[in-house]
């Protein structure tokens, strides 16, 4: 019988060459890590915002400038890795102006390291609030689960309530003037969401812990979860539809001032009523609670085959309290519907149309079918 594989002039078995090396050219080319932003948001939230940004995402702190040279090819200051910002966002409701300084790894180790100081105007329905003041932090991101991320913080400011209502209730009239309001807090994230503006996998887990202290001490523990599942999608992974379930929870002690109270109403709590309009109140002014349950489940689906227009079913429920119990006298319930619109001209966030109807409300509660952010996000 023939054997292919037996020894014979004809047929000899395949001998492998030694694996070469191949010269291989890479040409790479610094893509621009600095930006100047220039823009204007709306919301029905905050008004009409203005929006100037400076952001460098290669900053260098220690990279001073040795030349003019220096300053004419932009190295100066540049080089590390880490993040630099400046921002002013003028208002007709709401102002801010902050500088921000965040180096993700601090002395090449996974400990992130936060300054950042800013100045903030509010125009609420019954007063006025100014704060001005700095935040230091440090986050520890775990090696085993790079989603996993540990962060303590330092938080001090000056806030200036002005304005108040009248007559007042006693809550308000305890911090019109100047407060001292300073507080240490430890939050832990595991974040998974593939996409932080439109996520449709993944979640995000934030449990945090507060003590504050100055004028007022109190303590506040925090739970903001969300998770979204990827329904369906087309072969190109585009078209995607997604379902969303968020819960915002939180406790915060007996004595908290008026102005670290939880709120709710809008367009990032609870739809179908105004900024804060479902919220408790006390002699007609909204107070806030030391107790919130807000959550949300939302179906968001493409309208268009270039997934710019998004279509959303969602329903927003929960409550604020003044003291740490769930009335269902209280209870809000709204079901909506809404649009989300993407134009690459305008970033990554989406203009977000929706409307929703309660369907169940506090009698002190004031409604807002209609709400609108551009600009910005959820």
């Amino acid at each position: 019988m023939f054997d292919p594989n037996a020894d014979s002039p004809l047929f000899h078995p395949a001998v492998e060459e030694p694996a070469q090396p191949i010269d291989v050219r890479v040409d790479t080319f610094e893509t621009q890590t600095g930006r100047l932003m220039l823009g204007v948001g709306v919301n029905s939230n905050s008004g009409l915002v203005g929006n100037a940004v400076i952001d460098e995402q290669n900053f260098s702190l220690t990279r001073f400038p040795r030349s003019w040279e220096d300053m004419r090819n932009a190295t100066a200051w540049r080089g590390a890795g880490q993040q630099f910002r400046i921002e002013a966002a003028p208002g007709t409701q709401f102002s801010r102006y902050m500088i921000n300084f965040h180096n993700p790894y601090l002395a090449n180790t996974p400990i992130s390291f936060g300054v950042s100081g800013s100045f903030f105007t509010r125009l609420y329905q019954n007063w006025t609030e100014q704060r001005t003041g700095g935040r230091v932090a440090l986050g520890y991101q775990f090696l085993f689960d790079p989603n996993l991320t540990i962060v303590g913080s330092f938080r001090g400011e000056n806030v200036n309530i002005s304005n108040p209502t009248q007559p007042s209730p006693p809550s308000l009239s305890a911090v019109v003037g100047n407060n001292t309001f300073m507080s240490g807090k430890v939050e832990l994230i595991h974040d998974t969401r593939n996409n932080a503006f439109l996520p449709t996998q993944g979640h995000r887990l934030a449990i945090g812990l507060e003590e504050a202290f100055g004028s007022f001490t109190f303590p506040r523990a925090t739970i903001d979860a969300s998770q979204y599942f990827l329904i369906r999608e087309r072969p190109d992974t585009s078209g995607r539809h997604t379902l969303m379930l968020s819960t915002q929870l939180g406790f915060t002690g007996p004595n908290t001032p008026i102005y670290e109270n939880f709120f709710a109403g809008g367009y990032t709590t609870l739809r179908g009523f105004y900024f804060r309009g479902a919220s408790p109140t006390d002699m007609g002014v909204q107070v806030g609670g030391r107790f919130q349950f807000i959550n949300s489940v939302e179906y968001m689906f493409p309208l268009t085959s270039d997934d710019m227009l998004r279509a959303v079913a969602f329903t927003d429920f929960g409550t604020v309290e003044q003291n740490i119990t769930i009335t269902g006298q209280n209870f809000r319930v709204a079901p909506g519907l809404g649009l989300r619109i993407n134009i690459p001209a305008m970033g990554p966030a989406p203009i977000a149309l929706d409307f929703a109807v309660p369907v169940h409300q506090a009698p002190t509660d004031r409604q807002q079918m209609f709400s609108f952010f551009i600009g910005l996000s959820r």
